[in-house]
């Protein structure tokens, strides 16, 4: 059940506020649904639910005989009878794509109008979908203006995402893969502490923009899996593969395909296999005159980052780059289609002077076609590598860190307090590295 912050009010009864009200009834706390389309409010009134979805009738009906649900098109009236309101109301798409946030604005100032005249603290909580940031540059506003009132002394204001698919929203709600509770500071999510004292799973308590990003993070994955699924089964289907089979094949392995693995932000992707192989599907896939959209994506998606990452270092305006990492990745020293290679590259085309570090690399070493690639890429590559970090870092004014396997403290040890680092591949490690001028993440 509920903890003891029990009353709360509901703006937007549609799919996600109508599913949120009768869920919360359930466990126990008072519930006012409040919607402008009186429609909404009289199937609430009389106990029925105004959307189809598994369990909501019965759910509605719940509370509604136990007295812990009704509903009014009275936003002053709510905010005054409750101690939470959430907000649920829509965010449609304009016709160019940006977010209608009209709803939000609009129901923002109408609690806040009612908060003018409440003596009692107050919680505002969003649920609907927005872009970071929203919440503290309009919904914020919005209810100091409205009310005459601060922010964070005399009400909080909180982001709580919701997870729910239509056809299993009750399900979803009452056990979601994860809460998630955004707020400026932790003490303004006490009183959804107490709301969700009964939910399964982990509960996240993040700043306010990483509780409104992980939302969009979370659609935009979904949406790239359905249709990296049905261009891979329209690819299948044209070369008379089983779809069927290949895809129970690959998702059974949950080590790299269905994992976190390759999902944490960081540098461009090489190597050997994955740049040929996505450019071998591409052109199978003109052969048979068919378009795969996103598939054709991934590899200017991927040059696009390497472009980022010479920008980043061309800004700084200082010419003698040291680069950390030349091989794909840590522990080889495959140099094919490595895009620090690429990046060295580009550097060097920009007039920058380069040393080079990476223990696993040694021309010496380099056969076959790997000592190809790079002799054909950068012909003069053996006279940038140096053995020894410190007489690369020392000599620079940019260090750019290119491999996971750099060691930290060695490096702190060497960097001097007028460099500049720049970190293309360690998405987890500190925020300062020694005592430079400054550190930046090419995704952090």
């Amino acid at each position: 059940m509920a903890g003891s912050t029990r009353s709360i009010s509901v703006f937007g009864l549609g799919y996600v506020g109508s599913v949120t009200v009768a869920c919360f009834a359930h466990q126990g706390c008072q519930v006012i649904g409040v919607d402008t389309q009186g429609e909404k409010v009289r199937a609430f009134a009389s106990g029925r639910s105004p959307i189809l979805e598994a369990r909501m009738d019965e759910l509605v009906e719940e509370g509604w005989r136990a007295g812990r649900l009704r509903a009014t098109t009275d936003a002053r009236t709510a905010v005054h009878d409750s101690e939470v309101s959430f907000v649920c109301v829509g965010t449609p798409s304009l016709r160019n794509g940006k977010l209608d946030l009209s709803h939000i604005e609009h129901v923002c100032r109408e609690i806040g109008e009612a908060l003018r005249t409440k003596t009692s603290s107050h919680t505002v909580v969003l649920r609907s979908t927005v872009l970071p940031g929203t919440t503290e540059s309009l919904a914020i506003p919005t209810l100091e203006a409205a009310s005459g009132r601060r922010s964070g002394a005399d009400f909080v204001v909180c982001y709580n995402p919701e997870f729910m698919r239509e056809g299993t929203a009750v399900a979803d709600f009452f056990e979601p893969p994860y809460t998630i509770l955004g707020a400026s500071h932790p003490n303004h999510l006490q009183p959804l502490r107490e709301l969700y004292s009964w939910v399964p799973g982990h509960i996240y308590e993040v700043p306010l923009s990483v509780a409104e990003m992980v939302k969009y993070v979370s659609n935009a994955f979904h949406a790239l899996k359905v249709g990296f699924a049905n261009e891979v089964g329209t690819l299948c289907k044209m070369l008379s593969v089983d779809a069927r089979r290949v895809t129970e094949i690959f998702t059974s392995d949950t080590r790299l395909n269905i994992s976190p693995a390759y999902l944490t932000p960081g540098f461009a992707f090489g190597g050997s296999c994955l740049p040929k192989d996505l450019r071998a599907l591409e052109y199978r896939a003109k052969e048979l005159d068919l378009r795969l959209p996103l598939l054709e994506t991934i590899l200017p998606s991927n040059r696009e980052h390497l472009e980022r990452a010479v920008e980043m270092i061309l800004r700084l305006g200082k010419k003698k780059v040291g680069l950390l990492g030349l091989s794909f990745k840590s522990g080889t020293d495959d140099l094919r289609e490595s895009p620090q290679v690429q990046l060295t590259k580009r550097l060097l085309g920009e007039g920058c002077h380069i040393r080079i570090w990476d223990e696993q690399v040694s021309m010496g070493r380099l056969i076959g076609s790997n000592r190809q690639f790079i002799e054909e890429v950068i012909p003069h590559v053996g006279s940038l590598l140096s053995s020894c970090l410190e007489e690369v870092v020392g000599d620079v004014e940019v260090v750019v860190i290119g491999a996971k396997a750099v060691p930290e403290e060695r490096l702190a040890g060497c960097l001097r307090s007028d460099q500049v680092v720049i970190d293309l591949v360690n998405a987890g490690r500190s925020s300062r590295i020694g005592n430079v001028a400054s550190y930046q993440g090419i995704c952090w």
